[in-house]
């Protein structure tokens, strides 16, 4: 009995949980030794790794997959870095689609921050030929491309080499590139790429500024993440997770960047949504404030309408939606299951059915369905809208 049943849900967020090296075979052989010796990422798997990989086909382990679909995480999911496991975890799950991301590589590995532009660049080719190889398995899974800024004049290109790939959406980084404003003009042929092609610009939790490392030496004891190390967020780390986002999508607002580019869909992914309201309402009063700036002048209308518009958020499932629904709009905030990673839980269903109290059904249609629709554009083909029992009703 699949998790989701009777009803049509697109999932916004999933990710593959690719082992150690994975991304280094699909890089051009020329750049290998160079990738290696800047990132320190080997291609050897490690033997905690290689039992992971081990466990996932043991006959015994995997009997249990239906059962513990959402209870098993990381690495011990179904499907986590076994592409052909893939299209059976979405059986499981029920979901209608799902859009994917990497876990290794959302942050282009830092090269961007190193100056390394070459690397920057193949580990993003190299990456875009990892995730649409993995999805071709099942016209289900939603390949996302990535596309670094860092070489305004080869991003376009990077990203139509995405596209043939078959990515369905394009991740760029919500931090600034080095040295410039994502709001670029030089950057316009990437959006014109995205917007002809009918998908969507993607930011995703990775590729933010992390918080300055100044504010955690407090004189305390140190405090380990979830996981009990320190590459991922705590409760004072996990406060700057919007701030590049709410930065560049000002830059891509007030430099006329949707405006130039209206029916280009932004979504922002892991990223939270219970900031959306006060950036809604901080952008139309710095409009007021400064209003005789000619490039607000030519605005097409309040930076709310045009957020509401062209951008669509994943909250996170302890979040309180209904009150983000209320505040910023029913048409921008859609669910993710962030599967398999430990931070999505284990009945995200439950979690944000609770939080979608008193929201009318239509509004609960658009979380779970519309929206993301609505944000893919030709990402998602019509015959995958709905369940087929569903669109045959």
């Amino acid at each position: 009995m699949p998790y989701v049943e009777g009803q049509t849900v697109h999932d916004a967020d999933s990710h593959v949980m690719e082992l150690p090296g994975t991304v280094n075979r699909y890089l051009d052989p020329k750049f290998r030794d160079a990738f290696v010796e800047k990132t320190g990422r080997k291609d050897v798997l490690p033997e905690w790794f290689a039992k992971a990989a081990e466990k996932a086909r043991d006959p015994e382990f995997r009997a249990g997959a239906e059962a513990n679909i959402l209870l098993r995480k990381n690495y011990e999911a179904l499907g986590a870095f076994e592409a052909s496991d893939r299209p059976k975890t979405l059986d499981y799950l029920g979901f209608t689609s799902q859009l994917v991301f990497t876990t290794a590589c959302l942050s282009n590995f830092g090269l961007e921050q190193m100056g390394e532009v070459e690397l920057a660049v193949e580990a993003a080719r190299a990456h875009n030929r990892m995730m649409a190889e993995f999805c071709s398995v099942d016209r289900r899974l939603l390949a996302t491309g990535y596309v670094p800024l860092i070489d305004r004049a080869r991003a376009p290109q990077i990203a139509r080499e995405a596209i043939a790939l078959g990515a369905k959406g394009l991740v760029v980084p919500s931090r600034h590139p080095p040295g410039f404003s994502p709001s670029h003009r030089e950057l316009d042929p990437l959006w014109a790429v995205a917007e002809e092609a009918g998908l969507p610009i993607l930011f995703h939790v990775g590729g933010e500024e992390k918080m300055a490392r100044d504010y955690l030496e407090n004189g305390l004891p140190f405090v380990k993440d979830f996981h009990g190390g320190d590459e991922n967020f705590t409760s004072l780390t996990f406060m700057a997770i919007p701030l590049s986002v709410w930065q560049t999508l000002s830059a891509l607002v007030i430099d006329g960047v949707f405006d130039r580019f209206p029916r280009l869909k932004f979504g922002a992914i892991e990223l939270g949504a219970s900031w959306l309201p006060s950036l809604m309402k901080f952008l139309d009063s710095g409009v007021a404030a400064f209003g005789r700036e000619a490039r607000l002048q030519a605005l097409s209308g309040t930076p709310s309408e045009i957020l509401r518009r062209q951008l669509r958020v994943t909250p996170y499932p302890h979040e309180d939606v209904a009150w983000i629904m209320a505040n910023s709009g029913e048409e921008m905030v859609l669910f993710s299951s962030d599967f398999p990673h430990v931070e999505g839980g284990r009945n995200p269903l439950k979690r944000f059915n609770e939080n979608l109290d008193g929201v009318s059904d239509a509004a609960r249609r658009r979380f779970y369905r519309d929206n993301f629709i609505d944000l893919m554009g030709a990402g998602l083909d019509r015959s995958l809208h709905d369940l087929p029992s569903l669109a045959a009703a």
